[in-house]
């Protein structure tokens, strides 16, 4: 009995023109009605996707479409069937974002990769952070901050000169983006069961944005953020090439 595979495509040409080749091939089912979800793109569109059937409970299967795919396996439209089902799963819990803004609205978004805190003008942030209700700095002068997770510290937490973290740590990555003062300040590792907070310090004066991957809000007075337990993200990468692999093989490189 073949496998039901739903496809899902980028806007990019290349992931457009694999989704024709695809279809044509194996099929096309519904998300709703599919085993095995195949994203084609890059790593922003794995992560969307990631989102979008998240509560579906499917797991995925990406193919670099796109530039980088640090999250994705390598494309061929050959022997797709026997692949996913050879597959190894990895499961991943999202961070929670709740951001409050200067006006007093309150939006949470969730994060794969990580939460971050950027200044939104031509001044440094001032931010004070605190974690399970303890403040550990009273001020964290920068460009911004940062909390990743094991799957997202090599993406832009390792750009900020943050740690790569092992796949299955239970650990978050609080990583300063520029920190100015404590200059040498290059952030902590906290349990994964923390709660971090920040509280922007004069945010009229010195704004400051708040990212969840993909998702901003703009002019933000406070951010907590945590693991988020209850939610599952379902992975699928080709043996030998899963993410405590990937993880591994980026500090050698």
């Amino acid at each position: 009995m073949s496998t039901k595979i739903s496809f899902l495509a980028s806007d990019m040409a290349d992931a457009q023109a694999a989704l024709q080749a695809l279809t044509t091939r194996y099929g096309q089912v519904p998300v709703e009605d599919a085993e095995i979800v195949v994203a084609l793109g890059g790593d922003g569109f794995m992560l969307e996707t990631l989102s979008a059937v998240q509560p579906l409970d499917k797991p995925v299967y990406g193919m670099n479409r796109g530039t980088v795919g640090f999250l994705m396996n390598t494309f061929s439209e050959d022997d797709l069937p026997t692949r996913v089902a050879e597959a190894e799963e990895a499961s991943l819990n999202p961070l929670l974002m709740r951001a409050e803004g200067v006006d007093g609205k309150v939006t949470e978004a969730l994060a794969i990769n990580e939460v971050s805190l950027l200044r939104a003008g031509p001044q440094a942030a001032r931010l004070r952070i605190s974690v399970d209700g303890k403040t550990r700095m009273d001020e964290l002068v920068c460009d911004g901050a940062l909390v990743a997770t094991p799957a997202g510290s090599t993406a832009y937490n390792y750009s900020a000169h943050g740690p790569i973290l092992p796949i299955g740590a239970d650990v978050l990555a609080l990583t300063a983006v520029a920190a100015f003062r404590p200059r040498r300040w290059r952030g902590a590792l906290l349990p994964k069961s923390a709660t971090v907070r920040f509280d922007v310090l004069n945010p009229e004066k010195r704004p400051v944005m708040a990212v969840a991957d993909s998702r901003t809000v703009p002019d933000v007075a406070s951010v907590e953020v945590r693991s988020e337990a209850n939610i599952i993200h379902r992975m699928l990468f080709d043996p030998g090439h899963g993410l405590e692999e990937r993880l591994i093989r980026e500090q050698f490189s």
